[in-house]
């Protein structure tokens, strides 16, 4: 071995030499002494004195040949240029690769099996011959002879493969005999061939014969090639694969040569074929076949099901005497025995490699061993080429061998280079297909001149044109020999070889018996009538069908993955009773905290291991479905996680003091596992079976399952991460967001530099503002900086991830450097950012922290800079625009703060001005504007410096613009807001315009003339150009009031059909709405079309400004919330096509009914007057549809929102929510602090508390109740539309909804005093009356639901049970505050004054209060029969009945 390493690495250097003088010289060097140290070895051990002498003078050819190598390697690199120097090179590398062939040739063994190889060409050479001499033996004898010379060959062939596991004597001697089997079978071949009648008979029989020698000196030169290098990949399959070709060639012959003997021959041919494949099961350490395990069970079923029918047939014919169905049965059981042992071995092979301790082989880039087998065809090819013996047939068949062997050799070429990461080899290998392909092609033009004429002349131009073509195979073959390219076999560990053994051993056991079964009945067909034969046919055939079932069980018994699922599961059941333990622990408050680790370390070992977990799930479902190999080691490593999980969730649980946490992160804990379990199971089901559709389903339910158990118990360790200052897995994502900009694989961008230079702003001004907040925050509220970081969080992810693409589509590259850096610093900010907040949440009064905290924010707002900065550079113009983009939205946003306030009639001017001070001003701004406007259409197909130039003069002449408009508008006086709104909505027209121009001008900047986003700049600026127009007009029409009505109206037209085209566009909305909403903005659409009619009537043009400014708005926001609601996630496409269709025709109809309003101004006449009704209802009809197709997005679930019973399920759930508030207060309460006495109150404000959450959570219990009570009323039919006794306001007037009420009312007034309680600021008289109450209330709503209602009910039991509920904690509550005031009446001690007169006086005064509190009371209760007499009067006849 060590001899073998150290020709092949230096036959390699020999390569590498000249690519790398230095080291590869330096390697040399190593190689050749590792080679001399082996040569002496080998020569050392041999016995044959001139085999040594011939080992040793090999190794010094090869030593002087590697230093004259050297010194060439060093003068070609002095003269790089001289060709003589570089061919002088090639010659001397050829000369040590030729030398180093001669040191293996003289290794023990190897000069044998050359001899031999050399023996078998020269006794083909009598193949050759044009005419064999006439057979002097019978066809008997002939067939006899070559019967027994095919057998022996077949065996010394098996003997052959074994030699090569054995010493180097025991393949010479079986190479010798070898040899000298196939020189007797080859005589015993032509002996046979002059029998044949015909000449077409004798050419086939010599034709197979070549075949033979061809598949002999495979044999000879792959079993070299395996005692060469015995660990070389595939080498034992290529061995077994070139002796079943010997095997397949030889029955070739003997079919051929025994067509009068059926059924001997094909028991013959049977006999072989099962000696070639018995080597399969000897050491399955690779893959037979490209089949799946499953496939392989399918395999073993189907073939044993043919072996079976042709065993009956041998007998049955056998008997009969049809000896050819007996000769076809054999063969089909033959055919089925081999792919029966095909199957258990690539079966038994795969139950290897699934072992979890086994590692699956490697392909390698090359076969070695087919290299080499086409060298050796396309030299013997060529032998016969150039032989003058050779025949037109015998020429043409051996082109016919090289084109197909050359075809072999480029296609393997082209696969390796594809497949290779090393560039030299890559270019290696190309380079050499092109040489043999050239070489190939030159050799066909002279054998077609050969073909043509047979002269000496072509003979000789055919023998020049092999010599390159066998240059150019062998030094292919030589660098394709190299170890870096060949494969790695399969490492099976002890426990996969004992996982095998059972389909091995009945595998073996079924090819014994087989082949005894066969041999037995090859007797048979000779001789029907013998007994004794019979009975050990039947013999033979129960083992062999006893053996098949073992296999088929053997291979069921051993699929990959169930025994490591089996594992799994009883060690996921363990980790799971482990948490069961801890739970019960943990409620009996007994759970052991952990003192040996922090709680940051548990948490981020807990977050790890789901994480892991996480990432497993895939890849075993994927495994489960159709990768059998991989399921064993997928499952095992699942498992491997659970206990790490146990450990780390317990030991968060034993240090979290919220026992709802511990049980929170304990059950999500056990749920993952349980998750993980049903998953087991369903894999073991599916078991990596593609064919098994019917366990799909289930696993791939259970991997979702798990998936979810696995994001909660992430979200629950992420929040508790946020609440107490650990932030890792926030850090940890900033982290890989940044690692993701450094990644070698190329991204596919799909948008341009501009889209992504949007997205990069948006996001990094977020980050900026969240800074900004968390600087606030850390003074004023430091327990929000939690969420804060997490916004920050999910924004630099997106941020990282559209600056990767904007770095990618940035030019040049260095920008995208550039930009790629500076995210990458912002990300380091934001890290020690997020640091700094979760510190501060731990100690919120670290005044250090506060500083740092706010040191850092204002390192990442530079940072953001930093980042827009290198935008700006990638596109300054684009950057512009974005930023101009930003500025006009702030200027929109400004002007509509400015309109409600003019609205609100508080607009005025500051000083005592008239608009005529400001319309010049106004005029001269516009118009710089519309030049501005040139610019930044023109700058989109300019340069970047002279488009940031635009879009900065635009911004900000439109902040000038804006300005001197609203000062024009707050000269007009707040006496005339209409107009002042008319004002305000063209400036702002005009704005929203030039948002929508910035827009498009950066869509459209540097793209080419007829992109279509020139077309939308264009259009862009045909609108703006349209809105200024309109200001300028609105402007001079605005002091005059006979036509500034008709200005302001003809201003809302033109915005109403830029809205309408905004709508019909298919753009999608940002966000989405309800079709509540829709229903809703409707209403405005009725409203401005009454005033629009009345408006069109009375032509007073404040009327018509009112009707513009209430247009505009109502119009814009139905279309907004019409498109929103329509593009829900829940709404049908035919919904939405229906809503936006008629959301149009509402607009389009609206248009035509302020058109004909315009045109009345501009002529009233009666007649058109007297139209209006018809457009308005147009627009009424439009509204319906439209309002039938938001109801239409909601479909069954749709409500009315004024409907009665809606507002009684709202009110009920809403005092379910008041009650809960009220119960969350009181889980806040604690008693006040007071010294110890010892006296029986002590637990007095406990029981309060205690006794008041009770009926909070009843009532809250019992309001939801009645919720669901109310709606089954509704549904019955029981409660309508209209509350009973409407127009009155009582208490009773709304039924459940008032009763509701009450019942939160009562329970706040509950909770209030039971606080004032424990503080020691209310009575406890107070607290039983809060309590009565709560009562008496609940009872009215039982009272309430009870008149309707079925008393059968499952809500009416619900409702009975929770108002009892209620009842018993209120009566607790009574009974604890009563108790605790009788025993306070009881411990006041009255101190009595001993002398008379002190103590005639305290009687008097007792007396006084005596009366004071009976006359009190007497009027408390008067009141009170007041109150429920005037409640008393509401109440409907029913309830009235109800209670006499």
């Amino acid at each position: 071995m060590v001899f073998c390493y150290a020709r092949f690495f230096l036959l390699e250097q020999v390569l590498n030499v000249c690519r790398n003088y230095g080291v590869a010289a330096r390697e040399t060097a190593q190689a050749l002494k590792t080679l001399a140290q082996a040569a002496r070895g080998v020569a050392a051990s041999t016995t044959d004195p001139v085999a040594a002498h011939a080992m040793l003078d090999s190794a010094r050819d090869v030593m002087e040949g590697s230093a004259m190598l050297i010194q060439e390697a060093k003068q070609a690199l002095a003269a790089p240029g001289d060709a003589e120097s570089q061919q002088r090179l090639a010659q001397v590398a050829k000369a040590v690769s030729h030398s180093l062939n001669n040191c293996v040739n003289c290794l023990p063994g190897q000069k044998d099996v050359d001899v031999a190889l050399k023996s078998i060409g020269e006794s083909s050479k009598k193949l050759l011959v044009d005419l064999l001499p006439p057979s002097s033996k019978s066809f008997q004898e002939a067939q006899s002879e070559l019967n027994q010379a095919a057998a022996d060959l077949n065996q010394s062939a098996g003997e052959v493969v074994h030699a090569t596991r054995g010493q180097s004597g025991e393949l010479a001697a079986a190479s010798g005999k070898f040899s000298d089997d196939f020189d007797e079978f080859l005589d015993a071949g032509i002996e046979m061939a002059g029998q044949a009648q015909t000449k077409e008979d004798q050419i086939q029989v010599i034709g197979n014969l070549k075949s033979i020698s061809m598949a002999s000196s495979k044999l000879l030169l792959a079993a070299k090639s395996l005692s060469v290098d015995p660990g070389a990949p595939n080498a034992k399959n290529l061995l077994a694969a070139a002796a079943r070709a010997v095997t397949e060639s030889i029955n070739q012959l003997i079919t051929l040569c025994t067509q009068q003997a059926p059924g001997q021959k094909e028991c013959d041919n049977a006999l072989r074929e099962l000696e070639t494949v018995k080597g399969m099961l000897d050491n399955p350490n690779e893959p037979v076949s490209d089949l799946s395990y499953f496939d392989c069970i399918e395999g073993v079923m189907e073939n044993s099901k043919v072996l079976g029918e042709s065993m009956a047939g041998i007998s049955q014919n056998a008997k009969t005497g049809d000896l050819l169905v007996f000769g076809e049965c054999v063969g089909v059981a033959s055919k089925a025995l081999c792919g029966l042992t095909e199957a258990a071995a690539q079966a038994a092979y795969l139950v290897g490699i699934s072992d979890p301790n086994s590692q699956a082989g490697q392909q390698g880039l090359v076969d070695p061993i087919q290299f080499a087998r086409a060298n050796q065809a396309i030299q013997m090819a060529c032998q016969n080429l150039v032989d003058p013996a050779s025949s037109p047939s015998q020429v043409l068949s051996a082109a016919t061998i090289v084109a197909k062997h050359t075809s072999a050799l480029c296609n393997a070429c082209r696969i390796a280079s594809s497949k290779t990461a090393n560039p030299v080899a890559k270019r290696h290998f190309v380079q050499s297909a092109k040489e043999v392909a050239n070489s190939t092609a030159n050799l066909v033009k002279t054998i077609k001149a050969l073909d043509g004429d047979f002269s000496e002349e072509n003979r000789n131009k055919c023998r020049i044109a092999t010599a390159p073509l066998i240059e150019a195979v062998e030094n292919l073959t030589a660098f394709a020999s190299n170890p870096e390219f060949v494969s790695i076999p399969a490492q099976i560990s002890t426990e996969g070889s004992r996982a095998q053994e059972p389909i091995l051993v009945s595998a073996k056991t079924m090819l014994e018996s087989s082949s005894l079964l066969i041999k037995t009945a090859r007797s048979l067909a000779i001789n029907p009538k013998d007994p004794p034969t019979w009975s050990i046919l039947a013999g033979h055939s129960h083992t062999v069908s006893d053996s098949i079932k073992s296999l088929i069980t053997s291979i069921r018994d051993k699929a990959p993955g169930q025994r490591e699922c089996d594992y799994s599961i009883d060690g996921i059941n363990r980790c799971i009773r482990d948490i069961e333990q801890a739970s019960l622990a943990a409620v009996s408050q007994s759970l052991a905290t952990r003192d040996d680790i922090s709680v940051e370390a548990l948490q981020e070992q807990l977050t790890s291991v789901v994480q892991e977990i996480g990432h497993l799930i895939d890849p075993i479902a994927t495994a489960a479905r159709g990768e059998a190999a991989q399921l064993g080691h997928k499952v095992t490593q699942l498992a491997s996680y659970f206990e790490p999980l146990v450990l780390a969730a317990v030991g968060v649980a034993s240090k979290t003091l919220d026992h709802q946490q511990q049980m929170t992160v304990l059950d999500q804990s056990k749920t993952l596992a349980e998750s993980a379990l049903q998953m087991l199971y369903a894999a073991k089901e599916g078991g990596g079976n593609p064919k098994a559709s019917h366990t799909h389903d289930a696993i791939t339910e259970a991997a979702q399952l798990m998936k979810e158990a696995v994001d909660d118990i992430m979200v629950t360790l992420n929040e508790a991460a946020s609440e107490v200052g650990m932030v890792g897995g926030m850090v940890d994502s900033i982290a890989e967001a940044m690692s993701k900009l450094d990644e070698g694989t190329p991204v596919d961008p799909k948008g341009t530099f501009v889209d992504y230079q949007t997205t990069v702003v948006k996001y990094s001004k977020a980050i900026a503002v969240t800074a900004q907040e968390m600087m606030t925050k850390s003074v004023t509220n430091p327990e929000e900086l939690g969420g804060l970081a997490s916004q920050m969080t999910n924004d630099y992810g997106h941020l990282a991830l559209q600056g990767r693409m904007a770095a990618a589509t940035a030019e040049p590259e260095e920008i995208g450097f550039q930009i790629k850096t500076r995210v990458q610093e912002l990300g380091h900010g934001c890290i020690f950012l997020v640091q700094k907040a979760g510190a501060l949440q731990i100690c919120p009064t670290d005044s250090y922290t506060k500083r740092e905290l706010i040191e850092c924010a204002r390192a990442v707002t530079e940072k953001v800079s930093l980042v827009l900065s290198a935008l700006q550079a990638g596109n300054k113009g684009t950057q512009a625009c974005i930023t101009a983009a930003s500025a006009v939205s702030g200027i929109i946003a400004d002007l509509d703060t400015t309109i409600m306030f003019a609205t609100a009639g508080t607009l005025n001017a500051e000083n005592n001005e008239s608009f005529a001070d400001h319309r010049e001003n106004i005029l001269k701004t516009a118009k710089a504007l519309v030049e501005d406007t040139k610019l930044l259409v023109s700058g989109a197909a300019s340069s970047q410096d002279k488009l940031a130039q635009a879009a900065q003069s635009s911004a900000n002449t439109i902040t000038q613009l804006a300005e001197v408009v609203k000062l024009g508008a707050a000269s007009l006086g707040s006496d005339d807001p209409e107009t002042q709104v008319v004002l305000i909505n063209a400036i702002k027209d005009v704005a929203k315009a030039l948002s929508d121009l910035i827009g498009a001008t950066k869509g459209a900047a540097s793209k080419p003339a007829d992109d279509p986003s020139m077309y939308q700049l264009k259009g862009a600026a045909k609108v703006m150009v349209t809105n200024v127009t309109s200001l300028l007009k609105t402007v001079k029409a605005v002091e005059d009031e006979a036509t500034r009505g008709t200005r302001a109206l003809e201003a809302t037209i033109e915005y109403i059909k830029q809205e309408l085209t905004v709508f019909q566009s298919n753009e999608v909305p940002e966000k989405t709405s309800s079709p509540e909403e829709s229903i809703r903005m409707t209403k405005g659409i009725t409203m401005a079309t009454a005033k629009a009619v009345a408006a069109g009537n009375s032509c007073r043009q404040e009327d018509v400004i009112a009707t513009a400014n209430l247009s505009r708005k109502a119009v814009a926001d139905m279309l907004t919330a019409c498109k929103q609601a329509s593009y829900h996630q829940e709404v049908s496409e035919e919904v939405r096509e229906r809503a936006l269709r008629f959301g149009t025709e509402c607009t389009l109809g609206y248009l035509e009914l302020l058109e004909h309003v315009l045109l009345i101004l501009q002529k009233p006449t009666p007649e058109l007057k007297h139209q209006l009704s018809a457009f308005s209802k147009r627009v009424a009809g439009a509204v319906t549809e439209l309002i039938q197709s938001a109801e239409a997005m909601k479909g069954t679930e749709w409500v009315d929102p004024e409907d009665p019973t809606v507002i009684a399920e709202t009110e009920l759930l809403g005092a379910a929510a008041s009650i809960e508030a009220a119960a969350k207060k009181l889980e806040q309460l604690k008693p006040r602090a007071k010294p110890k006495q010892a006296d029986e109150t002590l637990d007095f404000e406990e029981q309060i508390l205690e006794a008041a959450k009770s009926i909070a959570a009843a009532t809250s219990a019992l309001v939801k109740s009645a919720s669901a009570a109310q709606r089954e009323l509704v549904a019955q039919g029981k409660v309508g539309a209209i509350p009973a006794n409407a127009a009155d306001d009582g208490q009773w007037s709304q039924g459940l909804i008032s009763a509701a009420r009450m019942v939160a009312a009562a329970t706040s007034n509950l909770c209030e005093a039971a606080n004032a309680s424990v503080q020691g600021h209310a009575s406890e008289e107070k607290l039983i009356s809060s309590a009565k109450q709560v009562a008496a209330s609940t009872a009215q709503l039982l009272v309430a639901c009870k008149v309707k209602a079925d008393h059968d009910s499952e809500a009416m039991r619900r409702l009975q049970a929770a108002g009892n509920a209620v009842k018993r904690a209120s009566d607790n509550l009574v009974r604890a505050a009563q108790k605790a005031a009788f025993g306070k009446a009881e411990d006041d001690d009255v101190v009595v004054k001993t002398k008379f007169v002190g103590g005639i006086a305290q009687i008097i005064a007792a007396q006084e209060e005596m009366l004071k509190k009976e006359r009190e009371l007497e009027e408390a209760r008067k009141k009170l029969a007041q109150i429920r007499q005037q409640q008393y009067k509401f109440l409907p006849t029913e309830l009235r009945e109800d209670e006499g």
